[in-house]
């Protein structure tokens, strides 16, 4: 048997009055989800455990069935694994990204999803002018960019930039949470501000303001950690071997942990722009030489915190038809049979902008499974499925079974 997780992120959301209070998920035209949902089995999975917060890291890890007690250390951990870069003793990692600031509001959280090269040659800036010492910069992808810093104490309070849009910065700075903490709490805050005295007159930012974009004119770093401790899945479930596929550096950071090779896409973007048919290629060509894929797709994440209904819907709309479709179309060449869950990491409501902890809703379909009673695939009608309502590791031992 192979197994495949297609993970939409943030494709879960709350009734919205202009799709005729549907979700997007029930009112987006999804053939296949629905045909894997009434041939398979359906349930709820609580995927953010309480005292976390409900990021992606937190969503993906729990959805491969990591205890988040034992092994969370923090998004830019994650993220540096993905990039090779080595977390030493005493240093601490956290995702830093670029944002837009206006009038000393918080504009967006992704520099209006700066290009790679831009923000490259930004983070190179940023290194030269205050990295070397104590701090150092590293380039990601797009807005995700790294930062490590030595003798940093984590236990800080870090707000995520994407949810809170129209903040003021200031009142959402980093705050220790232990007096030990102070140092460090004050050390990332004044690069924070040296950020914002330096990026708005590189040529970059220059050239943005001139093509009428946002520009990347502060940093943001958030989600400190160490280096993490993770059992990989081989480890953890017996399967011989697995592979991720995402445009996301912190996806792929948890699939090096978890043992996962990482797989790389051209025209993977994160975006709804992204390579829709050649992730859905490369995770078939991955499933004839290992057991497991984790297919993560990032688009409807991205569309929920713009607020963007109609791109929400679009997104969900191309991850059906244009990778489901075309795997489950090609599934019967792998020479096995496949088994197929499609699920969200968490909700990213439209109308919020950010993630939320709610339950999300899954599928699993294998041939020859009993199927229970869900004819279609939202956040509604998987409460009358087979599974239920699960939580910690029950979602990846009933996929596994």
């Amino acid at each position: 048997m192979k197994y495949l997780i297609v993970l939409g992120d943030g494709m879960a959301d709350e009734p919205i009055p202009e799709l005729g209070n549907r979700t997007p998920l029930q009112a987006a035209k999804t053939p296949v989800m629905d045909w894997l949902a009434a041939n398979g089995r359906c349930g709820q999975l609580d995927t953010v455990p309480k005292g976390f917060h409900p990021g992606s890291e937190i969503a993906n890890m729990s959805v491969l069935g990591y205890d988040l007690n034992q092994v969370f250390e923090g998004r830019g951990s994650l993220e540096a694994a993905s990039m090779g870069v080595n977390i030493e003793p005493g240093e601490m990692a956290m995702r830093c990204n670029l944002i837009c600031i206006k009038n000393g509001i918080i504009k967006n959280h992704s520099a209006g999803h700066i290009s790679n090269e831009e923000a490259d040659e930004l983070i190179r800036f940023l290194q030269k002018e205050l990295g070397g010492n104590d701090v150092n910069f590293f380039s990601g992808v797009s807005y995700r960019h790294l930062l490590k810093l030595k003798n940093g104490d984590k236990r800080i309070d870090c707000t995520p930039p994407h949810d809170v849009p129209g903040t003021a910065f200031a009142s959402v700075m980093i705050k220790a949470e232990v007096p030990e903490a102070e140092k460090t709490a004050e050390r990332l805050n004044e690069l924070i501000l040296l950020s914002q005295k330096i990026l708005p007159n590189h040529p970059v930012n220059l050239k943005r303001v001139q093509q009428g974009k946002d520009m990347a004119n502060s940093i943001w770093p958030w989600s400190p950690g160490y280096k993490p401790k993770m059992e990989t899945l081989q480890q953890r479930y017996g399967i011989q071997s697995g592979a991720v596929i995402s445009a996301v550096d912190l996806i792929k950071g948890i699939g090096v942990y978890a043992g996962l090779e990482i797989i790389e896409v051209e025209g993977a973007t994160g975006l709804y722009t992204t390579n829709y048919e050649g992730k859905a290629d490369a995770a078939l060509t991955a499933l004839k030489k290992h057991d497991f894929v984790y297919l993560h797709i990032e688009a409807s994440d991205e569309a929920g915190h713009e607020g963007d209904v109609d791109l929400k819907v679009k997104t969900i709309e191309y991850l059906d038809h244009r990778v489901l479709k075309r795997i489950v179309e090609k599934a019967g060449d792998l020479g096995e049979p496949l088994t197929i869950a499609v699920l969200p990491d968490h909700p990213t409501p439209c109308r919020l902008r950010i993630h939320t902890a709610a339950p999300v809703p899954f599928l699993i379909y294998r041939p020859g499974i009993t199927p229970d009673n869900v004819p279609v695939y939202d956040e509604f009608s998987v409460k009358n499925g087979f599974y239920g309502h699960l939580s910690h590791d029950e979602f990846i031992k009933e996929l596994f079974k």
